[in-house]
């Protein structure tokens, strides 16, 4: 069903940058407008106005959205055809597990912009597709957090106890307490393999039971986990020291088949597995011949490489419990997820903020206040660049000046090359794509930072561009809220130039005293009104000359004599 306000706001067009050669060798580039590129606006990714939810999720989720202003289709269960057709108006898609984000899928999102996952993996969505496209992947990675360590906690003790198979042995009715003898868990080891949110709540839960927890985890510090009781070690010492190894990393080509044939060959005899994370991790195969082999003593399973899974070998192996995926499916988790995906959608839709990105960090940017300017500065002097040098291929060289701008260099990078990227391109660029584009379309960006800026900007910062191999540099600042251009080839500014477009921009002798007149006669013939005028110093008797206008001129050829370069920009 289809819910929302009974007047929806009209789809608002998505902005562009568009870079436009005016001069040159080709007589009519000053007469042609050229397509404009499909590039979305640095701040948001275009306006957020329906979003489907294709998996079920708590009713709170539609609420949440509804109430924000957005219109909600609710499909759980379509195929993958009808997916593909309720998908191509819609701007948002909000997905579980079933759902499968493929890249096909996302080719028929002719409107799309966020994937929000309503829990913590996301191998289920196509990511290197989605940034590709310049859809943001977002994710709820502490919804479900408590259900999954909940539910591995149970799975330990259920194989210390084996619950689950004297439980299906009075069921047939039978009384056999010989059979099912199990071991206390005071005083074994338990290897928990990832530390993140969920590794770490099983530690501490498995604590009390007075386990010994011991982990590995190649990004959080052991000096961090010491505070919550784990000693890191490295693979290599875990594995003989365990009774038990659960494992909480994501599926990575590094993770992938952590416990196979050599690792168990490693264990202490009769290791009991859990993975309550994703299938994969564990070799299925190299799991079964550790438990026929009796290297493992058992496992307790709730994720599998293929779901359901269609080898059952392992499934009916008296010693493993399974589950079929479970580790969210509680009533708690399916609220915090829909309730978490839902609010950061709509926070997104209303510019509030960005949380959860999977693959847009430097998007997430774009929403605080003070950093918007800057992202517009430097796409604004990055499409300058690019039209000076007539290429968006090379190196460019980015170097931020100024202790305000010291951790500037992630988000200024992709708005640099969203910048240098635009008008040839004919995929949307957006701060999500840029650095995936610039890359595939040979040009490598990089930056430099120095805590000291030149007056007067000391106090706010200046950023640099320059165009490795050529003669082109453009160095702008941010004056209260507005980008403003500061140098242009080494030729500068007295009064800082507002980068508001339209632009017209051109070189001409510093004794040239027919270039105003000609504009203005343009300007009067064409209707279009002089918003300001800025004129650089004098750079081997040139000056620079950029001119804001109502509208930008349709034919400069009368101007082309009277100036050694001119061109148009649309910021």
């Amino acid at each position: 069903m289809e819910t929302g306000p009974n007047e929806p706001e009209k789809r608002a067009p998505l902005g562009a940058l568009l870079a436009r050669r005016a001069g040159g060798s080709n007589p009519s580039a000053a007469e042609e407008r050229p397509s404009r590129p499909s590039v979305r606006p640095v701040m948001a990714l275009g306006k957020l106005q329906k979003v489907l939810i294709s998996d079920s999720l708590d009713p709170c989720c539609r609420e949440i959205l509804q109430a924000g202003g957005l219109r909600v289709q609710e499909k759980p269960g379509l195929s993958k055809e009808e997916l593909l057709r309720e998908i191509r108006d819609c701007e948002g898609l909000i997905v579980r597990s079933a759902t499968k984000v493929t890249a096909e899928v996302l080719a028929a999102a002719e409107r799309l912009q966020v994937v929000g996952r309503a829990g913590t993996g996301v191998d289920n969505v196509d990511v290197e597709a989605a940034t590709r496209k310049g859809v943001l992947v977002m994710n709820t990675p502490t919804g479900n957090s408590l259900s999954a360590a909940e539910l591995t906690c149970g799975m330990i003790l259920c194989l210390a106890r084996q619950i689950p198979q004297a439980a299906a042995s009075m069921k047939e009715g039978k009384w056999d307490r010989k059979k099912y003898m199990g071991m206390e868990l005071n005083g074994k080891t338990l290897g928990v393999l990832g530390l993140g949110r969920i590794g770490r709540e099983v530690a501490t839960r498995m604590q009390a039971f007075g386990m010994k927890t011991i982990g590995y985890d190649p990004i959080i510090t052991p000096e961090t986990s010491a505070t919550f009781g784990v000693e890191q070690l490295p693979l290599e010492q875990i594995w003989p020291r365990c009774d038990f190894i659960t494992v909480h990393t994501p599926l990575l080509p590094s993770t992938t088949g952590l416990l196979n044939d050599s690792t168990f060959a490693k264990c202490r005899r009769g290791v009991q597995v859990v993975n309550c994370a994703r299938g994969g991790i564990v070799d299925e195969g190299a799991l079964l011949r550790a438990l026929q082999s009796g290297q493992c003593g058992g496992a307790a399973l709730d994720v599998f490489t293929q779901e359901p899974p269609k080898d059952r070998d392992l499934v009916n192996h008296p010693n493993v419990i399974c589950c079929p995926h479970l580790g969210a499916s509680t009533r708690e988790a399916q609220s915090r997820c829909g309730k978490e995906i839902a609010m950061q959608i709509v926070d997104m839709a209303t510019g509030k903020g960005l949380a959860g990105t999977v693959n847009g960090q430097a998007l997430s940017k774009a929403f605080a206040p003070q950093t918007k300017p800057w992202i517009a500065l430097g796409r604004a002097l990055g499409t300058m660049l690019h039209t000076l040098g007539k290429q968006a291929q090379g190196s460019v060289q980015v170097c931020t000046l100024g202790t305000p701008l010291r951790e500037a260099g992630s988000y200024l990078t992709p708005a640099v090359a969203a910048g240098m990227l635009a008008g040839g391109m004919q995929k949307e660029v957006t701060l999500v794509n840029a650095l995936l584009l610039a890359q595939e379309a040979g040009l490598k960006v990089t930056t430099t930072h120095g805590d000291v800026a030149p007056e007067p900007d000391s106090s706010t910062g200046l950023l640099q561009l320059s165009l490795q191999g050529t003669p082109h540099r453009v160095a702008g600042t941010v004056q209260g809220s507005t980008p403003v251009l500061r140098e242009l080839n080494g030729a500068t500014f007295k009064q800082p130039v507002p980068l508001a477009s339209p632009i017209l921009i051109y070189r001409a002798k510093a004794t040239e005293p027919n270039t105003l007149p000609t504009l203005a006669g343009l300007l009067g013939k064409a209707g279009i009104q002089l918003q300001s005028y800025h004129s650089s110093s004098t750079v081997a008797g040139e000056k620079w000359s950029v001119v804001g206008l109502s509208a930008p001129l349709s034919n400069l050829s009368e101007l082309k004599p009277q100036a050694t370069e001119v061109f148009q920009l649309h910021l």
